[in-house]
C-alpha cells in the first residue's frame, strides 16, 4: 500500500477541536478564546498550525480576531447546523449505500444539519488511496463527524481501515460506522456500528432452505469480504447445528462466483441449497450455474442478503433477505447526534432485522 504524508493532521485536530467547542456551547458568543501562546501550550503544535486553524475558523464566521484585543466567539449559525462527512469507498458498488443515505437525508433529525459527499480523491490509483484521501478532505475540512463503511474486498483493506480511524481517532471526530465493524468478531469495537444483524440472517437464509428439505447446505461468499460475511457464515453454521444438518467444511466457500472451475469444484461436493453472502454473489453465482448446465432451483437451491432492487430481475428471482437500508441510515444519524452530545457513551451496535423475501430461486414457490 503506497503510504501518505499527514499534511494538515495537526491544523484539522486543531481546527474541528476549537469548532466543536464553540458549537457546543463551551465558548458562548463573546467570549474571548485563549490566546495563540496558550493554544499553541494546550495542543502542542506550533503557531502557524495555531493560527492557519484560527484563520478558517474566522472564514466560517465563527470568530472575529480583534486587533490589539484578541479573538472572539461570533457563535455557530442560529439553526446550530453540523456538517457530517459519508466515507464510503463502495458507494456505487454496494447497492445498500445509497438508500442508507437517503435514509439519512429524509430523516426530520437531517432538516438542520448537512451531509458532505467527498470529492477530489477520484485521481488516486487504488480504492484504499481514493479512501484516504477523502479522509485527508474532510479533515481539513473540520466535519463534526463521519459516517464510514470500511473498505471490504482488498488484502489491505484492516491497514487502511484502521488508519483511517485513527486519523479521525485522534482529530476528536466522531466515527459511525455502516454495515461492519472495524474489527472481526469477537475483537471489542471502539466506534459506534449500525446495521443489520447478520447472524440471524445468516441463520434465517440457511434454516429456510432446510426446512425446504435441503440436506447438503453450502455457503459461498468472494474472498476478502467484510466481517459482516464472517457473521452470516456463522448464522448458516448455527441453523445446521440447530436442526442437526450435516455440518461439511468443504461447503463453505470462499471464491470469485465468475470463476466456474471454481464453481464446478463447489458442485461436485453435491450441494442441494446455497445460502450466498450477498445478492451479489447469488446473482454473479446463478449465472454460472446456468453456463456450466445447472438448473436453478430444480439442481441447487439459492437464496440472497440484501434484497438489491435487481434481485427480483435475476433469470430466477432471488429468495432472498431484505435489509432496511433507510431505516439503519435514519438510526445511524440518530447515533451520531447522540454521540456528539454525549462524548462519554461506550461504544454501541445497534443491529436492526431483516425480512424474508421469498421468490422462485428457493423452490418454495414450485414446491408449493
Amino acid at each position: 500500500m503506497s503510504q501518505f504524508a499527514p499534511t494538515g493532521l495537526k491544523h484539522a485536530h486543531v481546527f474541528a477541536t476549537l469548532r466543536r467547542e464553540i458549537q457546543s456551547g463551551r465558548w458562548r458568543v463573546g467570549d474571548r478564546l485563549p490566546s495563540e501562546a496558550e493554544l499553541v501550550r494546550r495542543f502542542g503544535h506550533s503557531r502557524i498550525t495555531v493560527g492557519r486553524a484560527l484563520r478558517d475558523l474566522q472564514v466560517e464566521g465563527l470568530i472575529e480576531r480583534r486587533a490589539g484585543s484578541g479573538t472572539y466567539v461570533r457563535g455557530p449559525s442560529a439553526s446550530g447546523a453540523l456538517s457530517f462527512g459519508l466515507l464510503i469507498p463502495d458507494l456505487g458498488e454496494t447497492d445498500i449505500f445509497e438508500p442508507m443515505c437517503q435514509g439519512m437525508m429524509d430523516s426530520p433529525l437531517a432538516r438542520q444539519h448537512a451531509l458532505v459527499w467527498g470529492s477530489g480523491a477520484g485521481d488516486a490509483p487504488s480504492k484504499a488511496e481514493r479512501a484516504w484521501q477523502l479522509a485527508l478532505h474532510y479533515l481539513e475540512r473540520g466535519v463534526s463527524g463521519i459516517f464510514f463503511a470500511p473498505l471490504e474486498h482488498t488484502p489491505e483493506r484492516d491497514a487502511v481501515n484502521q488508519r483511517i480511524a485513527r486519523a479521525f481517532d485522534e482529530a476528536r471526530i466522531p466515527l459511525v460506522l455502516l454495515d461492519r465493524p472495524l474489527d472481526p468478531y469477537p475483537n471489542p469495537g471502539r466506534h459506534d456500528v449500525v446495521g443489520i444483524d447478520n447472524r440471524a440472517a445468516g441463520a434465517v437464509a440457511a434454516d429456510h432452505l432446510l426446512r425446504l428439505g435441503c440436506q447438503r447446505l453450502a455457503f459461498v461468499a468472494i474472498p476478502h469480504a467484510a466481517a459482516t460475511v464472517d457473521a452470516r457464515e456463522a448464522g448458516y453454521r448455527e441453523a445446521l447445528y440447530t436442526r442437526g444438518a450435516l455440518v461439511d467444511r468443504a461447503l463453505a466457500r470462499r471464491l470469485d462466483p465468475d470463476d466456474e472451475e471454481a464453481v464446478a469444484s463447489l458442485m461436485r461436493e453435491r450441494p442441494d441449497g446455497i445460502v450466498c453472502a450477498n445478492d451479489r454473489t447469488a446473482g454473479r453465482l446463478m449465472h454460472a450455474l446456468r453456463r456450466l448446465g445447472y438448473s436453478v432451483p430444480r439442481d441447487v437451491r439459492l437464496v440472497g442478503i440484501d434484497d438489491v432492487e435487481y434481485a427480483s430481475l435475476l433469470p430466477v428471482p432471488l429468495t432472498t433477505l431484505r435489509q432496511p437500508t433507510r431505516q439503519i441510515g435514519e438510526v445511524a444519524l440518530g447515533v451520531m447526534l447522540q454521540r456528539i452530545a454525549q462524548r462519554d457513551l461506550p461504544p454501541r451496535d445497534t443491529r436492526l432485522s431483516c425480512e424474508l423475501v421469498v421468490r422462485e430461486s428457493c423452490g418454495a414457490r414450485r414446491d408449493r
